[in-house]
Formats: C-alpha cells, sequence, structure tokens
C-alpha cells in the first residue's frame, strides 16, 4: 500500500472515532459524511443504493420512511459506541493499524400505526462499512441486535439480524440497511414517544473492538 493512502485511510478512521461522542437518534438526526479520499475529494457513492439507503445519505429532517409517519412513534436509537464496530487482525484488538473494516450506523428512520392498545413499528437503519489499513473488497456481514423497550427500561420485544454490506474494488466503503417491524402494548398512561428502540452492533466476534 501507498503511503499516501494509508495516509488517508487512517485520516478517515481518526474521523469516525472522533464521532463516538455524539448519540444518533431517529429524528433526522445523522453523523457527519467522512471522507475517505482525503480534503477536496467527493466521498465514494458506490453502485445506486436502495431507497433507504439514499435516505442515510440525506440531510431529511422528517426521521419518517417513505409515506411513513414519524410523529408520535418511539424512537430508534442507537448509543455511540453501540452504533459502532471495529474488526481488527488477531492478535491486534485496539490497533487502527491492524483494523480490517469497521461498521457505522448512520441513519435511522421509523414509521408507526395503532391497532388498539398496541403500537405496530416499521424501522429503518443504514450505515457503511469503511475498509481498515489490514481489508480487502468483498462483502462483509455484521450482527445487529434490537431491543424495544419502555418507560423504567423494561424489554418488550428483542431481536437480531445480520447487515451486509459490499466494498467494491477500489472503494474504500460499502452501504447496508434493513427494515423491519416490532410490535408491543402501550401501558396506560404512557405515550408512544415515551417508548425507544434500541440499535446496536453486536461485539461477539473474537476480534471485534
Amino acid at each position: 500500500m501507498k503511503r499516501s493512502n494509508l495516509f488517508w485511510r487512517l485520516r478517515a478512521w481518526g474521523l469516525a472515532a472522533g464521532l463516538l461522542a455524539v448519540p444518533v437518534l431517529a429524528a433526522g438526526c445523522s453523523v457527519p459524511k467522512l471522507n475517505p479520499f482525503g480534503a477536496g475529494k467527493d466521498e465514494y457513492a458506490g453502485p445506486p443504493p436502495d431507497q433507504l439507503t439514499t435516505i442515510a445519505q440525506n440531510d431529511g429532517h422528517n426521521g419518517t420512511l417513505p409515506g411513513g409517519m414519524g410523529a408520535n412513534c418511539p424512537q430508534v436509537v442507537a448509543w455511540p459506541r453501540e452504533r459502532l464496530v471495529t474488526i481488527y487482525q488477531p492478535g491486534h484488538v485496539g490497533d487502527t493499524l491492524f483494523a480490517v473494516h469497521r461498521g457505522e450506523i448512520t441513519k435511522m428512520s421509523r414509521e408507526c400505526q395503532f391497532h388498539g392498545g398496541r403500537v405496530v413499528v416499521k424501522y429503518g437503519v443504514a450505515g457503511r462499512v469503511l475498509l481498515g489499513p489490514k481489508g480487502h473488497p468483498g462483502a462483509v456481514t455484521l450482527p445487529v441486535s434490537v431491543r424495544a423497550a419502555g418507560p423504567g427500561q423494561v424489554t418488550l420485544a428483542s431481536d437480531r439480524m445480520n447487515v451486509s454490506a459490499t466494498i467494491p474494488a477500489g472503494a474504500p466503503v460499502g452501504y447496508f440497511s434493513m427494515v423491519r417491524e416490532v410490535s408491543f402494548p402501550i401501558q396506560v398512561g404512557t405515550r408512544p414517544e415515551d417508548y425507544k428502540i434500541f440499535v446496536a452492533f453486536e461485539r461477539n466476534h473474537p476480534n471485534a473492538g
């Protein structure tokens, strides 16, 4: 790898790490875009992404899926540590020079329907996978867990799935998205917005950090 390429890649990873202090919420918030190619050049867009990933790359403020309604809905939340996961080469966890790839959740959205005393939340999650200094182009699959909780943090529903992104040859980033649905009862005396759906990368990989 040329030294100039390594410099820009490490710079991009440093910028990503600096975002750890900012939580990502569903109401139209997204993390700043990284620039893996360095200052003054456009971020690689990759092949045409699906609709939700397109939303993830926009700066919209309604926080909804296409045609959906985000007001009076449970929030979809990914806290700073849980929205990022880095995979390293064995024996080098924590050393960015040996990072293989990093997954980032960058956008979440939702819409709701109400049936009696229950709410049905259709939620979307989108993000990207950055190639690390020891990474190679190709398909990357990362596990994600989801937990719906009400007031008092009592778990009402949970789910687990994998997200996949393909990093094209000659590119430092690939994109992923998913749309799922969860349903749970609304307690008397509470509002839908009192509930949260927590999204997190799982760290059960032996080389995850």
